[in-house]
């Protein structure tokens, strides 16, 4: 246990320092902000604090932090390190400047950010780019959800020919609906106080249930700095790749700039952005360990399904009543990033086209042509024999190609600002290498040598630094 309790004094005691820096270099201040200055009662609406944090880890928080550390775990207790030290220099600050850069600006959502801080060049592909993910993000977060209901509650076959999943599915598809057309403090803000505290009561049962079960954790001077995977898989790209949610993930970008219509004082961005990415590392740290300690104990191996962990944990340490509750809170996870997912689609498309979103028949019109999208691809996943397997690895790759455009922005901007930049080049560099040299090799990418797709991803992440310098000293470029 004690590398995992040191990762947890990393965490916590890390994000409260390194939190209190990235606030002081962007020095919030006593402006009105958007939620106060553009209210219109349907996307721009000011909200309590807390009510804005927990909508925020709810947003961020899908099956990403729990099933990725799940995985991530089998290279060993390198994770019980690596995840809080990126959560706190990365993630965080990838989460605050998204959200605080977007309030400076109107709440305005990734895309024109984008526009303006990289240019006309980088924002078409951006722009298609993120709209593409966030219907992936839509259709995972439909089928995990739903999957993890049908065998875990009910108990009942999640193949494509019962006819329990289809109806599942549409269940959650209506109430994706409804949280996509609502104005966000009549449906979002009412529920996700309670499902706040679904999800935080579940984290909190396993994190108890593992010290008095006892489980016994590897130790990183038993076993080596460099962790080796069941399956020899490489701990640079693919554990960054695999772990995601709980270190860093583009997504966030996402929901932060749709947060930040909602909150009424710039000081309140720490808590609400900042904070909220570290709660969620303390969930990807939570899962993480009991999963490890479910395979000590031989109730599940490498070839263990990541879903079916899930529940083998929450049985072994909170019992029949307890693990249910627990499974329901990890079914609660997917669904509130889903719909908020969803929502910021809305959003992204009706900027980039122009279509004022105060009136209910344009936000129907924008919704339907969404959901009928996500539908097909839905279907598509469910019906073919590995179809989900392949739209899992093209999300989770997606998902950090999105938050290396987040960085660029963010030093771009914090360079035109005066701000210490390096604090976002930094890990934009790490996350360019890691994008680039994971799709070089993998099979659902180039398929090239290991060796040729480091040398490859090496000299494009030397490449974005140099275009990202560029871009911050000169202004002209980026319009």
């Amino acid at each position: 246990m004690t590398t995992f309790i040191i990762g947890l004094v990393i965490l916590f005691v890390g994000g409260a320092l390194y939190g209190k820096l990235c606030e002081k270099a962007f020095r919030p201040d006593k402006r009105e902000t958007p939620a106060v200055r553009l209210n219109d009662g349907v996307d721009y609406v000011p909200m309590k604090k807390w009510k804005n944090s927990l909508i925020e880890l709810l947003n961020i928080a899908g099956t990403g932090p729990i099933l990725g550390p799940i995985q991530g775990i089998l290279f060993g207790p390198i994770a019980f390190l690596t995840i809080p030290i990126g959560c706190v220099i990365g993630g965080a600050l990838h989460d605050y400047m998204c959200g605080m850069i977007s309030v400076r600006n109107d709440g305005v959502q990734m895309p024109l950010l984008i526009k303006k801080y990289l240019g006309k060049y980088a924002y078409p592909f951006y722009n298609i780019f993120v709209c593409l993910t966030m219907l992936l993000v839509g259709t995972v977060f439909i089928y995990t959800p739903g999957d993890l209901f049908i065998t875990h509650i009910l108990g009942a076959d999640s193949g494509a020919a019962n006819p329990i999943v289809w109806i599942v599915y549409g269940a959650i598809f209506v109430y994706y609906i409804i949280a996509t057309l609502f104005p966000i403090d009549k449906i979002i803000g009412k529920v996700y106080p309670f499902f706040g505290g679904l999800l935080i009561l579940s984290a909190i049962g396993v994190f108890v249930g593992m010290f008095v079960k006892g489980y016994r954790l590897d130790e990183i001077w038993t076993t080596g700095v460099a962790g080796v995977h069941p399956q020899g898989l490489h701990f640079i790209p693919i554990f960054f790749v695999t772990v995601a949610c709980g270190i860093v993930s583009g997504f966030h970008s996402t929901q932060a700039t749709l947060v930040s219509r909602t909150i009424r004082d710039e000081k309140e961005g720490r808590m609400t952005f900042y904070n909220m990415m570290i709660a969620e590392g303390f969930i990807a740290m939570i899962w993480a360990a009991a999963t490890m300690g479910v395979l000590k104990l031989g109730l599940a191996d490498a070839s263990t399904s990541a879903t079916s962990v899930v529940g083998i944990v929450a049985d072994n340490l909170l019992g029949s009543v307890g693990g249910i509750i627990a499974v329901i809170g990890i079914i609660v996870l997917p669904i509130t990033s889903g719909d908020t997912a969803l929502r910021s689609l809305r959003l992204i498309i009706a900027e980039a086209v122009k279509i004022d979103q105060s009136k209910k028949k344009n936000r129907l019109a924008v919704s339907l042509a969404i959901f009928a999208v996500v539908a097909v691809i839905l279907v598509f996943a469910k019906v073919n024999a590995g179809g989900f397997n392949v739209l899992w690895r093209y999300f989770a790759w997606a998902n950090q190609t999105i938050a290396v455009f987040a960085f660029a922005m963010i030093t771009v901007y914090m360079m035109r600002h005066k701000m210490p930049f390096i604090m976002s080049l930094v890990p934009g560099m790490f996350y360019m290498f890691v994008i680039s040299s994971y799709i070089l090799n993998a099979q659902i990418g180039f398929n090239l040598s290991w060796t040729l797709s480091y040398a490859i991803g090496g000299a494009l992440t030397a490449a974005y630094a140099a275009a990202i310098i560029r871009c911050g000293v000169s202004e002209k470029i980026a319009r």
